[in-house]
């Protein structure tokens, strides 16, 4: 299914770019995406072809990922986009003049990080050090960092939230930890980028994203949920759900990223989240399953399941640096659930 004849998804591109702060400023801009097939880094890529589209911007987007074929199928027909292969584990490839760098790419689910541990810390260390690289040598302007909020690990129970000058704590000898810790340690070389070579850098920490862009191998809760509500199952639940998150629509996501690359200040984080959506993974759930006409059922867990489970119990994250710059939020939870269905069903 192609999602870009959806009409409910070329609203959300819309919403998204009438909520970015200072988009204007993009235009007639070179602007590399890498992880353009991903679940953000495609919505960040649609809002920036869309918005070229309508307001004949002038602006050359460059989508670049390992899955050339899905590359092409997206974006193969789109004026002003160049196609790039990409891989984070392997040397830069191509030679463009770069205005704005978003490095979007990397393992981001549990199987992933999981089972390949080691090619998710070299990805994440290789693949932004290239990137910085490049954007030193190649002049550009600025560097924008995908991060995650998982940086935070296992966080303090009684904090209500947290901000960016929260460190958390992460268990360091496991395996699972490879994914928080080298996202700690990338978004360090980014700052130490910006002090060292001045190359300005600034670094998007994002919530749980949710979004119609489901990668095939994509098994976090949420994307299991909505799998179930496709194929007209229930949703299953392998865990109490007890878990408490910060959860974001991917329309809210790619409007909050944008608007720190323009105006975030260099070698600073931001928590990408919206100040209304803080909900467990079964309430989640129940979302979902009301949306389809459907019901949550309890499932016993197997290896894989436990062996994939997080080990944080609360990662709800504070938007406040964030709503600083001018930012919003356009969708609720209930909103944001029934595009992402909408979108998928095909409408």
């Amino acid at each position: 299914m192609n999602i870009h004849n959806s009409k409910t998804y070329l609203k959300d591109l819309d919403t998204a770019i009438a909520h970015t702060v200072g988009i204007e400023s993009l235009s007639r801009r070179s602007i590399l995406i890498t992880g353009a097939t991903g679940t953000i880094g495609s919505f960040l890529t649609d809002m920036l072809v869309r918005y070229a589209e309508i307001y004949s911007t002038g602006s050359s987007i460059y989508a670049a990922g390992r899955n050339m074929e899905r590359l092409q199928d997206q974006y193969g027909l789109c004026a002003g986009v160049t196609i790039l292969p990409y891989d984070a584990n392997k040397p830069i490839d191509f030679d463009k003049q770069i205005d704005y760098i978003i490095h979007a790419a990397g393992n981001a689910y549990p199987a992933a990080f999981n089972g390949n541990p080691v090619e998710t810390i070299m990805g994440n260390l290789t693949g932004t050090y290239n990137l910085l690289e490049y954007g030193r040598t190649h002049g550009s302007r600025r560097v924008l960092y995908v991060s995650s909020g998982e940086v935070y690990g296992q966080g303090d129970l009684l904090l209500e939230e947290f901000d960016e000058s929260y460190a958390g704590f992460i268990d360091i000898v496991s395996p699972r930890s490879g994914y928080p810790s080298s996202k700690r340690a990338a978004e360090n070389l980014c700052a130490c980028y910006s002090s060292q070579f001045g190359l300005e850098t600034v670094i998007a920490r994002p919530c749980h994203t949710y979004g119609p862009q489901i990668t095939p191998n994509d098994n976090r809760a949420s994307v299991q949920f909505m799998r179930n509500a496709l194929k007209g199952e229930d949703i299953v639940m392998k865990s109490p759900g007890s878990q408490l998150r910060s959860y974001n629509y991917v329309a809210d996501c790619g409007s909050a990223i944008l608007t720190v690359l323009i105006n975030g200040r260099s070698g600073e984080a931001y928590n990408i989240a919206n100040p209304q959506i803080r909900l467990t993974i079964a309430e989640v759930a129940n979302v979902i399953a009301k949306t389809a006409g459907k019901k949550v059922i309890f499932a016993n867990a197997d290896a894989t399941d436990i062996a994939n489970r997080t080990p944080i119990s609360r990662q709800v994250l504070s938007s406040n640096k964030l709503e600083g710059l001018g930012w919003c939020g356009a969708y609720t939870i209930e909103q944001g659930i029934r595009h992402t269905m909408e979108i998928l069903w095909g409408n």
